[in-house]
């Protein structure tokens, strides 16, 4: 299947063609279809696969289809995250880039009153936060009544992240007659909850198992005293030359106290979590793209919207407590067809998050020691660390084997 079977309009195949995407992702080939027939839609896949042009493809084309009016947004995309946020934004810019339609973002952390500025100019498409989405709906700069299209991405973190009222609160807002898209990674009586209530016989499209992990990430357990993981890191990342490696800690004090150590260590680090500005932010994200940043330590609330298409390496510093983090954390690699590897350093005291982590995948994660590292108190079987992932990024976007696709469009 190509982009062109898609019945897109040809302003869209020119975006998509001038990014060098040919072929869509098995989510892209399901969802745009259902979307441009006007169907709500339940979508269940993984970070990498392609949801977020699965989606604004296809509201992009609907809302050109129906008047452009700059009074009030006619789309609505709500994402937990900031960095989800600019992703999105960034995609509809990129593919809306021939189209006479408006976007804007807004989240905390910034100042409000740009904002607004954008918002009375007149906007097509809101892209939001729904604690930031609400305080402009309280102070009376958004009317939410026009809203044709909803989108809630990445919906399963909104739940963890509390957002649940929030959510309820923005719907109340919205008018019922209109079409509403939900993407989640991962499923839970919640999601089913919140689906049942806010679809109307919906298209279901499943492209990963329920609640796996990325199929093309090599994952490994290095068992570590507690005291001596951060040394460990560094001689992992030394020794392995290790170019680019995103790091998970569980909180934002202790994102903030590694990265001191590793740049104390000689390693250029940065700390990407909720206490830092969306300046700071942005700075460490781009610092990591191009290289400036060798390990970016993040929280797991922080690395949600991260979209590195050739990230080679990430490494959990402590396991999360929730085991589902653990699948959208090692989904930061093994994106966009490329290669990855996901290490764990575990400490004898973090063995039943472990355990959890493994019954959720219904596997057991190889485990290996590291000379000089051994950690005694949790005996594993040491066998050969994976080689290297390649850099060299493949012409490949899918996750299986059995959904291999030439390059495609993931963003």
């Amino acid at each position: 299947m190509s982009f062109d079977s898609l019945c897109l309009m040809d302003e869209l195949r020119r975006a998509i063609a001038a990014q060098g995407y040919t072929t869509p992702t098995p989510i892209q080939a399901q969802a745009i279809p259902a979307v441009l027939a006007g169907r709500d839609v339940l979508a269940g896949a993984q970070t990498g696969t392609g949801k977020t042009a699965a989606f604004t493809l296809p509201m992009l084309q609907r809302l050109c289809d129906g008047q452009t009016g700059r009074n009030r947004p006619r789309a609505l995309v709500l994402t937990p995250t900031r960095e989800l946020a600019a992703q999105v934004g960034e995609s509809i810019s990129t593919y809306g880039r021939h189209l006479p339609l408006r976007a804007t973002i807004i989240f905390g952390g910034v100042g409000i009153q740009p904002q607004i500025d954008r918002l009375r100019r007149g906007v097509d498409i809101v892209v939001a936060t729904p604690g930031r989405l609400l305080d402009h709906v309280g102070q009376r700069t958004l009317d939410l009544s026009g809203i044709e299209i909803l989108v809630l991405d990445e919906a399963d973190r909104m739940l963890d992240m509390g957002f649940i009222h929030d959510i309820r609160r923005i719907l109340k807002l919205l008018p019922s007659a209109r079409q509403s898209l939900l993407f989640s990674a991962t499923y839970s009586d919640e999601i089913e909850q919140l689906a049942n209530g806010l679809l109307r016989d919906p298209v279901t499209i499943a492209v990963a198992r329920r609640n796996t992990a990325a199929e093309r990430v090599s994952q490994l357990v290095h068992p570590v005293a507690k005291e001596r993981k951060r040394e460990l890191l560094s001689h992992l990342i030394h020794s392995q030359g290790w170019g680019q490696v995103l790091v998970f800690t569980r909180t934002k004090h202790g994102a903030n106290r590694l990265t001191d150590q590793l740049i104390r260590d000689g390693i250029a680090a940065a700390a990407i979590h909720g206490n830092k500005s969306q300046t700071a932010r942005t700075n460490a994200l781009a610092g990591f793209k191009r290289g400036a940043v060798r390990a970016l330590v993040a929280t797991d609330i922080a690395a949600r919207g991260l979209d590195i298409d050739q990230l080679p390496y990430v490494v959990n510093f402590e396991l999360p407590n929730v085991p589902e983090d653990y699948v959208h954390r090692i989904g930061r690699t093994g994106r966009a067809g490329s290669a990855g590897a996901a290490f764990s350093l575990v400490s004898p005291e973090e063995r039943k998050l472990l355990v959890d982590i493994e019954r959720l995948l219904k596997r057991e994660i190889p485990s290996a020691s590291v000379d000089g590292f051994e950690a005694p108190a949790m005996p594993v079987a040491t066998v050969p660390a994976p080689s290297a992932p390649s850099r060299r990024r493949s012409r490949g976007r899918p996750r299986t084997a059995a959904t291999q696709q030439p390059r495609n469009a993931t963003r």
